[in-house]
């Protein structure tokens, strides 16, 4: 059933943060520690699939069918965009600090 909610509804946050890494989604803007990162709007839902759900490991099927909504028929397309992602949050994209890879599983973003 629906309620209604009075305008009064406390606001909810739009702004995620782990460590240095924040991602506001009202202004579309992701930052590393205080500098702004600018991301394609499908690496920013990328980051913002994995942010909203900390430690939770994402396959690249779901992550393909989370922001296309359709059936992943390549997933290389997700292998590119998080290796463009990690290019521009992590200091060291070898050793990533926020965008993780499970072997075999897929991609998460740690709590820390």
């Amino acid at each position: 059933y629906l309620t209604a909610v009075s305008g009064e509804e406390q606001e909810k946050s739009h702004v995620y943060t782990i460590g240095g890494l924040e991602l506001n989604e009202e202004t579309v803007e992701v930052t590393v520690d205080g500098e702004a990162v600018k991301l394609t709007p499908m690496e920013f839902k990328i980051v913002q699939l994995l942010i909203k759900n900390p430690g939770r490991v994402f396959s690249a099927d779901e992550i393909y069918e989370r922001i296309w909504n359709e059936k992943a028929v390549n997933t290389d397309t997700i292998m590119v965009h998080v290796r463009n992602i990690r290019e521009k949050i992590e200091i060291d994209p070898r050793n990533p600090k926020y965008l993780k890879v499970v072997w075999g599983v897929g991609y998460k973003i740690d709590k820390q």
